[in-house]
């Protein structure tokens, strides 16, 4: 009988559910979309029962798919936009109110005021971040002040937070178990990294009650069981990872100073940084890669709140291109950018910046340009927003040689291309680009023996492709330093 491991990808714009072999080869892949929400200027939100109905939609439909294959599935791994923030009922699993997106800057005046307490050196000391509205504490807070269900439930000691992972695992075994793992407890900037606790002193501050949080598990840990009466068969959870760190670890990022790039709905950066946090000088952040047998490993990070979703911006907003694809096809018509730049701030900018205020700016304009420049600017941006990140890395010391990167927009060669152009890097595409899915499926099998070690999954990784930068370094030092002036803008904006 043939042996699979299921992940379930629960991410920004839709919801998968991929079936994979014990080699890590996707075998069937099943996804819904669901609706977006921006009930006002700078609000993000999701209804959280359309995540669960997505995600029940998609999970029977690769259990089903594994039938027909006459196999079985050992165990299901969880990966999930981090941050989101979603609080419900623990009698009836009703949410009290909608999912509050990680891109939701909705609290950005509160962190201003809150900032100014002195408490920004103790929030990144404890927990490696910033504050800022990105972060699930103050959407937890908004929520406990602002939803009167919440405040009711949370008298009757009936209320229950999760980011999206504990949300789910609720929800598949039946309200039996409340669990996150500690990668998704380490972006709520409640939880301490360096002795692995949610942080009393942090909660007190503002005012959220611990015992609305969930228990902090491993990566690579038990979660429960699928109630059968949902998946019709009872099924394991045994992993669970953020959607960033499950791409590191499906990129077998395991050594210190490996780093991955993602490139969803927005882009992150993962540098592994061994059994050492690293405080950054140049507003990166420090966070947990993993956590196996209660021992951490560390990374950097820098995220990036719009890259893919700038792409969604072109289709779904201004109607240039049909479907994601067509860009490629554009960008090999343009040789050059005709000096168009676009800062799609379009929900405040992320690191280095960490400006909630923040707005898009397209700047370099003329009467000639048209949705083609548009549309090659929108992709460039991404790539310009990498190097920020990487001249911050550069800042404090770091400077990788190589990179890894997956999702969505690295199919796009001549997108892969410019990237190594202007990072300066070889850049290196996986044969398997469902890196985040996969991710989630190695550690549920490291937990139940199907994986041996960190070294047997390492195993499994294979490269598709390798890109070298071939631009010339003053047309590269060129299109930077027009970059630069457009950020200045959108700042000054």
């Amino acid at each position: 009988m043939k042996k699979f491991l299921v992940a379930i990808d629960q991410g920004t714009t839709s919801t998968r559910a991929i079936l994979f072999s014990l080699e890590g080869r996707p075998i069937h892949i099943s996804q819904k979309e669901f609706t977006q929400h921006f009930p006002k200027d700078g609000w993000v939100e999701h209804n959280p029962n359309e995540i669960w109905i997505t995600t029940k939609k998609v999970l029977l439909d690769v259990i089903l798919k594994s039938k027909k294959l006459k196999g079985e599935i050992l165990s299901i791994g969880i990966t999930n936009q981090r941050e989101t923030t979603i609080i419900w009922d623990k009698k009836t699993s009703k949410p009290v109110y909608n999912a509050i997106v990680w891109q939701d800057r909705r609290t950005a005046d509160f962190c201003k005021k809150y900032k100014t307490n002195k408490i920004e050196k103790i929030i990144n000391k404890k927990t490696g971040l910033l504050v800022d509205p990105y972060f699930s504490a103050t959407k937890i807070k908004w929520i406990l002040e602002n939803v009167s269900k919440a405040k009711n439930l949370l008298k009757k000691n009936q209320l229950a937070f999760g980011t999206v992972d504990t949300f789910l695992i609720w929800k598949l075994t039946k309200g039996k178990v409340h669990a996150t793992d500690a990668t998704n407890a380490s972006r709520t900037m409640l939880f301490n990294i360096n002795n692995n606790t949610w942080d009393k002193d942090i909660l007190k501050s503002l005012k959220i009650p611990i015992k609305i949080l969930p228990e902090v598990k491993n990566s690579s840990d038990n979660f429960g069981f699928t109630d059968s009466s949902i998946t019709g068969k009872s099924y394991s959870i045994n992993g669970v990872v953020g959607d960033q760190q499950a791409a590191a670890i499906g990129q077998s990022c395991f050594d210190k100073g490996s780093v991955k790039i993602t490139y969803g709905t927005g882009a992150f950066v993962i540098l592994n940084t061994g059994n050492k946090k690293i405080q950054s000088k140049n507003k990166l952040l420090t966070t947990i890669a993993y956590r196996l047998n209660g021992k951490c490993t560390y990374a950097l990070e820098g995220s990036i709140f719009i890259a893919g979703a700038s792409v969604q911006w072109l289709r779904d907003k201004l109607k240039f291109i049909s479907k994601a694809s067509d860009t490629e096809k554009i960008l090999k018509q343009m040789n050059q950018n005709k000096g168009t730049y676009l800062v799609p701030a379009f929900t405040g900018l992320g690191a280095p910046y960490w400006n909630a205020e923040a707005r898009g700016v397209l700047s370099g304009i003329t009467r000639d340009t048209g949705p083609d420049e548009i549309i090659r600017a929108a992709i460039e941006s991404v790539a310009y927003q990498t190097f920020d990140l990487f001249y911050a890395m550069k800042n404090d010391g770091i400077k990788p040689k190589i990179v890894k990167v997956d999702g969505g927009m690295v199919s796009n060669n001549l997108f892969t291309q410019f990237l190594s152009d202007i990072l300066n890097i070889q850049v290196i595409r996986p044969k398997v680009q469902e890196t985040t899915a996969l991710g989630a499926a190695f550690m549920a099998g490291l937990k139940i023996g199907v994986y041996n070690s960190l070294k047997d999954i390492e195993n499994k990784w294979k490269v598709d492709k390798r890109f070298n930068s071939k631009i010339n370094k003053r047309l590269r030092e060129y299109l930077i330093k027009n970059w630069k002036l457009a950020i200045r803008r959108t700042l000054i904006s």
